[in-house]
């Protein structure tokens, strides 16, 4: 299966140019939609789960028009927005049942049988009976994937979902994607690199609604291959001095120091040293050129 869009534009009522004309095909397995916060993603999603309309382009979804099939597409679609909302007092079971009758569910034994399949795979099934307002957040998102997978879709698109789980909660939620992502197409969209670098076959980088690359995370850092070096600098001062002199592509915190990451294709000088390249430098590098441009 394909999803294809072509030439997508949105622009809202307050100016932000949201999208501007991207382009990009995603086939089967995971694939990492990665980006800033505000960097266009969520209104992508948005289009393509057929909840908002671009100004112009297409999309296409294994040879469906997502723009105008509006329904035929849903069939086939799981979707777990950035803020997915739920009855607060009612319990996952109860919950699961309600959106199956609305997705069109109305077996009672074909839906319980679902319900029931969907707990377990969730690791959910023990606190079935408990009511989601007492879930904790990764608890809310195995269940808002739960809500997704129900009535077997092909296409699953989960929008930011590990933002503010614990390490713990966010590898269980993690695994489960990968479970999910050897059978249908998931798109995972997040600013959090380590979610892309883990689970993803493919991926993409968009910013301010334009996509900056698309390919394998492995293709991508061999590109960087021996080019990215590192220093570490105590002052404000001397950080400067090297953002002004050389392509800093980023910069962290060791021990109260400044780890400066430099983009180069051989040393900078004195002090630094070639470090291995991560999916993070080519997330980074590709956001740096797009400003200078």
């Amino acid at each position: 299966m394909a999803l294809t869009i072509t030439g997508l534009s949105k622009t809202y009522p307050n100016g932000v140019k949201a999208l501007k004309n991207l382009s990009l095909t995603i086939g089967n397995n995971m694939f990492g939609l990665l980006g800033p916060n505000g960097a266009g993603k969520s209104t992508l999603m948005r289009t393509v789960a057929t909840l908002q309309d671009p100004d112009t382009g297409t999309v296409q979804l294994d040879g469906l028009n997502v723009l105008t099939q509006k329904d035929e597409v849903r069939r086939i679609l799981g979707y777990l927005p950035q803020e997915f909302g739920v009855y607060p007092k009612m319990s996952a079971l109860d919950m699961l049942h309600h959106l199956a009758i609305l997705k069109g569910i109305t077996n009672k034994t074909e839906r319980v049988q679902m319900v029931e399949a969907l707990l377990q795979q969730t690791n959910l099934w023990d606190v079935r009976k408990k009511a989601l307002s007492g879930y904790s957040g990764g608890m809310k998102q195995r269940f808002g994937i739960a809500q997704a997978l129900l009535a077997n879709p092909k296409l699953i698109i989960v929008d930011e979902p590990t933002a503010g789980l614990d390490p713990a909660e966010r590898n269980r939620f993690l695994n489960l994607l990968s479970s999910i992502g050897s059978n249908v197409t998931v798109i995972l969209s997040t600013h959090i690199v380590e979610d892309v670098r883990e689970l993803c076959p493919r991926m993409a980088i968009i910013s301010n609604g334009e996509l900056l690359l698309e390919g394998a995370p492995a293709e991508t850092l061999e590109v960087l291959r021996g080019k990215i070096w590192s220093k570490v600098v105590a002052t404000d001062d001397e950080l400067r001095a090297l953002e002004a002199t050389f392509n800093v592509i980023s910069t962290h915190l060791i021990g109260g120091l400044h780890e400066v990451r430099v983009y180069a294709d051989s040393s900078p000088g004195e002090g630094f040293r070639p470090v291995e390249s991560g999916l993070e430098d080519v997330y980074f590098l590709n956001l740096a050129n797009q400003t200078k441009n």
